[in-house]
């Protein structure tokens, strides 16, 4: 098999729901056949990761199939590294995330976002939750952080959410962001 094969494969997917989108099919069930299903669970993906993702790029035009990939690469890595290619079969309520308004560090949205993505790699997220969702996307720009970045850094910091603090307030360094200009969450 091709080295990218499964990127190739996940295009065509991603692609097809696209399409399907745009032409006003909101019935997630009919998007993907048992095959492509089948093909998604082996990268760690459930057919709502493409769909909630598409969903979003056609109204909107964000995030990008890059960043798409990027993110389900890192889903992927920690599905076949972590959990040994076994799916996890518990799933996050939204009623158990943090508060919207939570803080951490004095950052709002940043105990939410962390939750949401260690449920996300560990492939947990009901269907009602997406990483990435408009406030996640918010909160990463307002940070100068890439989704995938972080959710790597959520992955090497395990149970560390001080890690990944530093992490956050490093890239606003970086990028000359005092604490004071950042916008607060909607």
């Amino acid at each position: 098999m091709e080295l990218n094969a499964w990127t190739h494969r996940l295009r065509t997917l991603y692609d097809k729901a696209v399409s399907l989108n745009r032409g006003g099919n909101r019935d997630l069930n009919s998007y993907f056949t048992p095959e492509e299903k089948d093909f998604l669970s082996s990268i760690g993906l459930k057919p709502i990761n493409v769909y909630d993702y598409v969903e979003d790029w056609v109204g909107s035009g964000e995030p990008d199939w890059d960043t798409f990939l990027l993110v389900a690469a890192a889903r992927r890595d920690f599905f076949l590294y972590e959990q040994d290619g076994k799916a996890n079969p518990a799933e996050l309520d939204s009623d158990e995330l943090p508060a919207r308004k939570a803080t951490l560090g004095g950052i709002e949205w940043l105990p939410r976002i962390i939750v949401k993505a260690r449920c996300f790699l560990e492939g947990g997220l009901c269907h009602d939750i997406m990483f990435g969702c408009g406030g996640d996307r918010h909160f990463l720009k307002t940070h100068h952080l890439h989704p995938a970045d972080f959710l790597r850094t959520v992955w090497s910091a395990r149970d560390d959410d001080e890690k990944i603090l530093r992490f956050v307030q490093s890239a606003q360094k970086n990028a000359g962001v005092t604490p004071g200009q950042i916008s607060p969450m909607r």
